[in-house]
């Protein structure tokens, strides 16, 4: 296992690139703590894969250095980096059994048999793949067929990471959530480093310690699930994580408080922003509520949502969502809203004032 150190990265795919936009990865640096359960999450062509190929080997950085518990990896090849990768279309061997294909990986490095079988049958039971170890790979379902790549990733006890690049794309949405639920639970029990990228942001908030989104190239934040929920550092992190997204408003700043539509807004960072660029308030729909008095609205549509009503209202010209808990009345017409101003925040060309870039 190892601690991953990425320093001043970026990376081109053009021989000689002059400006920022002629890198797919922006610069940046993370540190990723040995044993911990990271994801990478972002729309498609964010840079997640990149990202990813890169710490793998498969790539090799236009700048910047990737360690592994302080080792310079950054041209190293992904045999040397000792790593063991998990891609999107499972890569088994259909003529092999499913005990070969675990055993697989081990022949190749020359472990005797004896630990081989302790090995297989162990990465077996915890994939629930034992009742079918002498099937031929071939004959099982997808995520049979994903497992069985899972499994050859953790069945070597010496690989410094798993990396998993969008493993349950192909999988029926109704045994997603067994898999997912099996991964995290691997995790616990082997405490290898982890890393796995993916665009569902249900997949990545439900597996891993640490989130890094992405978007065009960048870093936009990295956080734990809670803190990407409840403190967005940018207006592109309140949109993609949450169902309904952040809602984003524009403002101005005086005196420390947001003004919108005329209206002034306690705020949770007022005396850090600046006023200066694009002025936005942020605040998701949990934190706003229905009130006698406050902000003027209109609702507009009420959406059931089981243990929960999506309630959208217009205020000033500019739509509104907020989440009403069910039986609890809504009011048609116009209403006031309510903010909470510990969770409302003032963002200042996407980034929420005073936050470090």
């Amino acid at each position: 296992m190892a601690e991953i150190r990425i320093d001043k990265l970026r990376h081109s795919y053009m021989a000689n690139p002059q400006s920022e936009d002629d890198y797919a990865l922006k610069r940046l640096s993370l540190t990723w703590q040995d044993g911990g359960a990271y994801a990478l999450l972002g729309p498609s062509g964010c840079g997640k894969t990149t990202l990813l190929n890169l710490i793998s080997g498969l790539l090799t950085p236009t700048e910047g250095t990737i360690s592994f518990n302080g080792r310079d990896v950054s041209h190293a090849s992904p045999e040397e980096r000792n790593i063991a990768q998990v891609f999107q279309f499972p890569v088994i061997y259909d003529t092999m059994t499913v005990y070969d294909n675990l055993a697989f990986p081990l022949r190749n490095r020359g472990v005797p048999e004896d630990e081989i079988k302790t090995r297989v049958g162990e990465i077996a039971e915890m994939l629930e793949l034992t009742r079918t170890l002498n099937n031929r790979a071939s004959g099982l379902t997808a995520d049979g067929k994903q497992k069985i790549s899972l499994g050859r990733g953790l069945v070597r006890s010496d690989v410094n990471v798993i990396m998993f690049d969008e493993p349950l794309t192909v999988i029926d949405p109704h045994l997603k959530w067994q898999l997912r639920s099996k991964l995290k639970e691997l995790h616990l029990r082997t405490k290898r480093t982890m890393i796995y990228v993916t665009h569902d942001q249900t997949e990545a908030l439900t597996f891993a310690d640490q989130v890094v989104v992405m978007n065009q190239g960048e870093v936009v934040q990295s956080g734990t699930p809670i803190e990407l929920f409840e403190m967005p550092q940018h207006t592109f992190v309140g949109h993609f994580i949450g169902s309904p997204g952040m809602n984003v408003l524009p403002c101005e700043v005086r005196g420390g408080r947001a003004v919108f539509g005329g209206e002034a807004i306690s705020v949770g960072n007022g005396e850090k922003a600046t006023g200066k660029g694009r002025t936005e308030i942020g605040v998701r729909p949990e934190f706003i509520s229905l009130a006698n008095s406050g902000i003027a609205a209109e609702v507009i549509r009420v959406a059931d949502a089981g243990r929960f009503r999506i309630v959208e209202t217009r205020s000033h010209g500019h739509l509104v969502k907020l989440l009403v808990k069910e039986g609890e009345q809504v009011p048609t017409g116009q209403t006031f809203l309510a903010f909470d101003p510990e969770h409302t925040q003032i963002y200042e060309d996407g980034w929420m004032a005073g936050a470090r870039r």
